[in-house]
């Protein structure tokens, strides 16, 4: 199996874009990448803006050789409704009937309208599906971090090919809730994709509580399974993340590694530093 993060906020853009390739099949989950539209009061630099005409295009191209893609959820970093490389892809989405809020049940409608008729538009909320001895496993929804947050619900993807199992955790935010922390652990992966805690909201829209539970949940999932953990997106948005989120750090050590820092690069967290850019 091959495992590439090909972008995130460790690399520039907010996203959790991830291509995986086994023997039978060429899977892309969240093919997709956006800016924060203000931080710091601030618009995106246009170091920012270049880094995402960049990342869309390497997006799009990867798209076009796949077989499958896979979208979590419907916020504009995960997925972009105008792209055009849907065309004769399966398109497993998460389902638009159920355990999902308005904002995002507006968007998978219109979403659905306009790509139904040129893809093969599979909602794969807990379901498994098996592509020769390539089994990938969709996982019930999960909330988009803490229980009954008004961001809505994301679903989880395990690719398996009988050699390495690969999680992809989407948008539970460390994650908060026990439920998907214990969802996580009984699925047992080689590799865990996650995003952090949004810290940069702390004492906000995400309490410290909400933090503490975050922390210990991923100290659990460390401690249980065997596994290396690509921690990356809404956490890299803190310019002091290892310090605000330091314990999955401190135990984890070396198994825990942003997308840029698993692919052997240097963090590139733009957002981060929007206001150092534009002081520039």
């Amino acid at each position: 199996m091959k495992v590439t993060p090909v972008s995130s906020d460790s690399l520039g853009v907010r996203s959790m874009a991830t291509y995986i390739e086994t023997k039978d099949c060429k899977i892309f989950i969240d093919p997709s990448a956006a800016l924060g539209p203000k931080r710091y009061g601030l618009p995106p630099h246009p170091k920012e803006i270049e880094m995402l005409d960049k990342t869309k295009a390497e997006i799009a191209g990867i798209a076009e050789k796949c077989d499958i893609l896979v979208i979590s959820h419907y916020h504009y970093d995960h997925y972009d409704p105008y792209e055009t490389f849907y065309t004769g892809k399966q398109v497993f989405a998460k389902d638009i009937s159920k355990n999902i809020n308005k904002s995002q049940k507006q968007r998978g409608l219109d979403f659905k309208e306009n790509v139904e008729e040129v893809c093969t538009l599979i909602y794969c909320d807990d379901s498994k599906h098996s592509i020769g001895g390539t089994e990938i496993v969709f996982s019930p929804p999960f909330f988009h971090g803490p229980a009954n947050v008004r961001l809505g619900y994301v679903i989880m993807t395990m690719v398996d090919d009988g050699e390495k199992k690969v999680l992809h955790a989407s948008d539970v935010q460390g994650p908060v809730t026990r439920d998907a922390t214990e969802y996580i652990i009984k699925q047992e992966p080689d590799l865990l994709i996650i995003d952090g805690p949004p810290t940069i909201f702390l004492g906000w829209k995400f309490s410290r509580e909400n933090l503490q539970d975050a922390s210990s949940n991923l100290v659990e999932i460390i401690e249980k399974l065997d596994c290396e953990i690509i921690l990356d997106h809404h956490l890299l948005r803190d310019i002091k993340y290892r310090e605000v989120f330091s314990k999955p750090y401190r135990v984890g050590g070396s198994r825990v590694k942003t997308f840029a820092e698993y692919l052997g690069k240097e963090n590139n967290t733009l957002e981060a530093h929007r206001k150092e850019l534009w002081g520039k």
